[in-house]
């Protein structure tokens, strides 16, 4: 199928894999196939935690899997790390670290874990039960601290924030997000795939029965796509360039975010503080309302 694809061999192709499905016959073909870049689910790397999240992966499974990457030539990989989880202490989360440490990836993924009542968890939360480790999962003070020495300990290996819950060494940046973030056009193929034309978006029907049936069947998606652009730019750590139409258009939660601290303006650049980053989705809100 990806020998369909034009334009290789491409700057970034990436696949999503779950830590310890990774085999050596699987990473040659995905290189073999113009696959580059890998991102692996790992979460956590303690084992009380893993097993919390439903995974049965180890450390060692994530070293193993990364030796089999390297070796088949993708060395450009990325670690996702959530923060929050059931069982996690700012001292287990310290050791997760300590683990990227060794592993000197390129690029990490630092998610801070959100709790609501559509997740059995939140439920759980919400009653008061035990269930699923409702009762040891860190509070939202906690979760943040966690996030916040990731950043620095982060920043200290050489792997910069780039995005809010995105870091990497300089040049692996994930370019197919980045074109997310700074508001490019993109094309998806697949069922529910959503393309971007720089003006108007669109959805593919969600069921994979009906995509094949009508592989033209779309729907396009009404957006605000001003409001769009602080909604999605905002999250760089480069921030946006709003033009004069719209630093007028959102005059007052522009000079109310200066003011509280929480966003920042350097020239004609606008972009969340570190203390912004933290309220973001406050920031976010205002945006989508004005």
């Amino acid at each position: 199928m990806l020998a369909a694809v034009p334009g290789r061999p491409w700057k970034e192709a990436t696949l999503e894999a779950a830590p310890g499905t990774i085999t050596a016959e699987k990473a040659d073909t995905w290189a073999e196939s113009g696959i580059n870049r890998v991102s692996l689910g790992v979460q956590s790397f303690l084992q009380e935690e893993i097993a919390a999240t439903g995974r049965k992966h180890t450390a060692e499974t994530v070293v193993n899997d990364i030796e089999i990457l390297r070796k088949a030539g993708i060395a450009n990989y990325n670690i996702d790390l959530i923060a929050g989880l059931a069982r996690q202490t700012i001292k287990s989360w310290r050791k997760s670290l300590d683990w990227i440490e060794k592993l000197a990836p390129p690029h990490v993924s630092v998610y801070m874990l959100e709790v609501d009542d559509d997740s059995r968890l939140g439920r759980e939360k919400l009653l008061g039960g035990v269930r699923y480790g409702a009762e040891t999962t860190p509070s939202e003070t906690e979760t943040a601290e966690m996030y916040e020495f990731a950043v620095e300990r982060l920043e200290a290996l050489g792997i910069r924030r780039y995005e809010i819950s995105n870091f990497a060494r300089p040049g692996f940046e994930s370019i197919h997000n980045l074109k997310y973030w700074r508001f490019e056009p993109y094309i998806g193929f697949g069922s529910d795939a959503h393309s971007f034309d720089g003006v108007s978006r669109w959805q593919n029907v969600e069921s994979p029965a009906e995509y094949v049936k009508h592989l033209a069947a779309r729907e396009t998606v009404t957006a605000d796509l001003c409001e769009e652009k602080f909604f999605v730019g905002l999250r760089l750590m480069e921030g946006v360039r709003p033009t004069l139409d719209e630093w007028r258009r959102f005059d007052r939660p522009i000079r109310r975010f200066v003011d509280e601290g929480l966003l920042e303006s350097s020239g004609d650049m606008l972009r969340l503080t570190s203390r912004g980053v933290m309220l973001s989705n406050e920031v976010f809100q205002e945006f989508l309302t004005s």
